[in-house]
């Protein structure tokens, strides 16, 4: 009798605590469900319409606005060198001599077949002047008269050979002696006295860079440019550069030189590889700070008014799109594409899709389907005053 009232006494506990079991699991499944049918609190902000200045950097190479290779005109060996590597030269300056000698026997060898033509041309003409008198009273043949004409023309054309002959072995002796053709700086001077040098030669003898001014040569992307171009229309070309600010240019130390540039050229293609543009601002360079082959980065300045800037973080791309998911009335989720017209930091700027007061999801919109409802949360970081429970749950799903 004992034993039977222990297993009713068992049954019964064991029946109780499955009850309480089943009635646990179905409260859990209810808060279940209500969490699941909580809006998802996501971070928002409203979007205003304001003005901004940004400034675009592209990496540029620096020439003077004078570059001129300096290369041997004669053959000979380098006799002297009269400049040092880095000197400031003058125009007309000496810079190399080759050895001459041979060019000034060619000039009084020239010299003196332009003397001997003369002799000629001056026995050509008198021997026409005594035919003349002797034709007309018949004493000799008119033929004869024509054929002292044509020495005399004959003789001309070897005095103006000659000439010539004179005038170039001038200029070669000339070009034993090189000067500086413009103002500048001497580069590198790759021979040395003594060498052997020609006008074919691969090698230049320096380079000479004038850089009073400085030419900052930059590349654009395709995308840059277009939105360039729609920034600064122009039927031509010069009318969009001369409505462009003065641009800055960077230093490769970080530093921000002296004097402002402007635009002044676009390449007229393409490079095929690059898909991009070459542009070319100037500045003056009047202390000879920049060198031929410095870098830099020249910067240009866009303000940009009636805009709106929204994070990059609060975008998403889809097939070269850029969309933003908006919270419409009753804070239903719309994702809508905009218009980006550039960059401002970590900020997109956007001038259409929007407008004023706007509300954008900042966060947690990546799995949201149009037409979610969420609960918003003004400001981004503020804590969600959703339980810790439901929280997990949330971020379980997603959200």
């Amino acid at each position: 009798m004992t034993n039977i009232s222990k297993r009713l006494s068992s049954l019964c506990l064991g029946s109780t605590i499955l009850l309480l079991s089943l009635s646990g699991c179905e409260g859990q499944n209810a808060r279940q469900a209500a969490n699941q049918q909580q809006p998802p609190s996501l971070p928002v902000m409203n979007v205003m319409r304001s003005s901004v200045s940004v400034n675009q950097e592209y990496a540029a190479l620096i020439e003077g606005v004078t570059t001129v290779e300096i290369r041997p005109q004669v053959e000979g060996v380098l006799k002297e060198i009269a400049v040092d590597e880095g000197a400031y030269v003058n125009k007309g300056d000496l810079l190399f001599t080759i050895d001459d000698r041979i060019y000034r026997q060619e000039l009084q060898t020239a010299v003196a077949a332009k003397k001997s033509a003369e002799a000629a041309l001056a026995i050509a003409s008198l021997d026409v002047e005594k035919l003349k008198p002797l034709v007309r009273n018949k004493v000799v043949s008119e033929v004869q008269l024509q054929e002292a004409r044509a020495h005399l023309r004959a003789a001309k054309a070897a005095l103006d050979q000659a000439a010539a002959k004179e005038q170039i072995a001038r200029i070669n002796l000339e070009y034993s002696s090189i000067t500086a053709p413009v103002n500048g700086y001497i580069g590198a001077i790759a021979f040395r006295t003594g060498s052997l040098v020609s006008r074919n030669q691969s090698d230049k003898l320096t380079t000479l860079s004038d850089v009073h001014q400085v030419r900052a040569y930059f590349s654009m992307s395709e995308v840059d440019f277009v939105r360039f171009r729609q920034r600064y229309p122009g039927a031509s070309i010069e009318e969009p550069l001369s409505a462009v600010p003065p641009v800055r240019l960077l230093l490769a130390d970080g530093t921000t030189f002296g004097n402002e540039g402007r635009l002044d050229a676009i390449n007229g293609q393409f490079d095929r590889t690059t898909a991009s543009v070459t542009l070319r601002a100037t500045f003056p360079n009047p202390d000879g700070l920049l060198r031929s082959g410095n870098t830099g980065k020249v910067v240009i300045g866009y303000t940009y008014d009636d805009i709106i800037l929204v994070p990059q973080s609060a975008t998403s791309d889809l097939q070269d799109r850029i969309f933003v998911s908006k919270v419409n009335e009753g804070n239903v989720v719309a994702r809508t594409p905009v218009t980006v017209i550039g960059r401002s930091g970590n900020d997109y700027i956007v001038s259409g899709g929007l407008e004023d007061g706007d509300m954008i999801i900042l966060s947690g919109f990546s799995r949201l389907p149009d037409g979610t409802v969420i609960s918003p949360l003004q400001k981004a970081g503020e804590e969600s005053a959703l339980p810790e429970e439901e929280l997990k749950i949330n971020e379980k799903e997603g959200v």
